[in-house]
């Protein structure tokens, strides 16, 4: 896991209220769904973390969400790519 994953994986645990430490999040498994319970207002929470956080404007209706929020890695990617915080 690389440092950024890490940072936004700590975001994410703090933002849904997980109740599983940050290190043991999977980079490459899926957000939404079964492995992390995860919803789509869960995503919504983390989303406004991470506008907040990192300066990104992330929208509902942009329909490149599902490849965005895809993973921890995908998520951390697009940060790193767009952030300007």
């Amino acid at each position: 896991m690389t440092d950024l994953e890490k940072e936004i994986a700590v975001l994410i645990v703090k933002a849904v209220d997980l109740e599983q430490p940050a290190e043991s999040i999977d980079p490459d498994a899926p957000l939404y769904g079964d492995v992390l319970g995860l919803d789509s207002i869960d995503i919504l929470e983390i989303a406004v973390v991470i506008s907040k956080e990192y300066g990104i404007e992330l929208h509902s209706e942009n329909v490149a969400n599902e490849k965005i929020f895809a993973s921890l890695r995908a998520l951390s990617r697009h940060v790193a790519e767009h952030r300007t915080l």
